[in-house]
């Protein structure tokens, strides 16, 4: 039989205190806190503000767009005509459905107001979180494996996993593959251009390389990824997740263009 068969993965990551904690908040909880960390040690190659103080302050703040953001992109977008008919189940976020892209508009949101409120520069708080979100999604792409859940397309490569979920058949792990490229390549990336104080001078660039980055690496995998079954495919051909990470590409690639028509600060 072609492929791997799904290991037999408890739902249950670890227990703390008896109480159970499942891969997903397992994710998040590592995601917040070594993104956190990584800020702060980014923080102090960036000179004046924002500084350490700064990135801890601004933690319940990114933990609320992230969520929040993340809960309502999903609701929205990707599953309106159930949760239209079933309000209260909208605030239930531990029943799963979160989506990236809402997740993404919910932290540029609360960049922006805790920017405006703490007099820092907008481009430097959001390059610091740029070159640190690809740690939250590694480990949430994690999750989505161990979870069987988010899986590929059907195919016959000899790496193939059969998922419960999928029927069984060789389906693609693709959530390996966006954990390799959206959370170790593109973290990678964005640690070398961080080091680089000429990039660093460059207010925005690393969060519109982000953009570009987490964009290109999305349609790709896209390519093996199963599209969710209450979408499909759109009637051009593409997956939803393709569709909105095109302006996403758009968005980065203008951002890198104003920063270098400016001078560095």
């Amino acid at each position: 039989m072609i492929g791997f068969a799904f290991p037999e993965i408890s739902p249950v990551a670890i227990e703390i205190l008896g109480f159970p904690v499942r891969w997903y908040s397992l994710a998040y909880l590592m995601g917040f806190l070594l993104g956190w960390k990584y800020c702060r040690y980014l923080a102090q190659l960036y000179p004046g503000r924002p500084n350490r103080s700064d990135i801890d302050d601004f933690l319940g703040w990114i933990v609320l767009g992230v969520i929040l953001g993340g809960r309502l992109g999903y609701v929205f977008v990707y599953q309106w005509d159930y949760y239209s008919q079933n309000l209260l189940e909208i605030p239930k976020v531990w029943h799963g459905g979160m989506s990236f892209h809402g997740g993404l508009v919910g932290v540029v949101a609360v960049i922006v107001l805790y920017a405006w409120r703490r007099k820092l520069s907008i481009l430097a708080l959001g390059d610091i979180v740029a070159a640190a979100a690809p740690i939250g999604l590694f480990f949430g792409r994690l999750a989505n494996f161990a979870n069987g859940e988010l899986y590929g397309r059907i195919t016959t490569v000899s790496w193939a996993v059969r998922f419960p979920a999928g029927g069984y058949l060789p389906r693609h792990p693709s959530q390996l593959y966006e954990a390799a490229l959206e959370g170790v390549a593109l973290f990678v990336l964005l640690h070398a251009l961080s080091r680089m104080e000429t990039f660093r001078r460059r207010k925005g660039f690393i969060f519109g390389v982000f953009l570009i980055g987490y964009g290109v690496f999305r349609i790709l995998v896209e390519q093996f990824r199963e599209p969710d079954s209450q979408l499909g495919f759109l009637s051009s051909g593409m997956t939803m997740g393709q569709m909105v990470s095109l302006p996403m590409v758009a968005i980065g690639v203008i951002l890198v263009f104003f920063v270098f028509s400016k001078k560095p600060s």
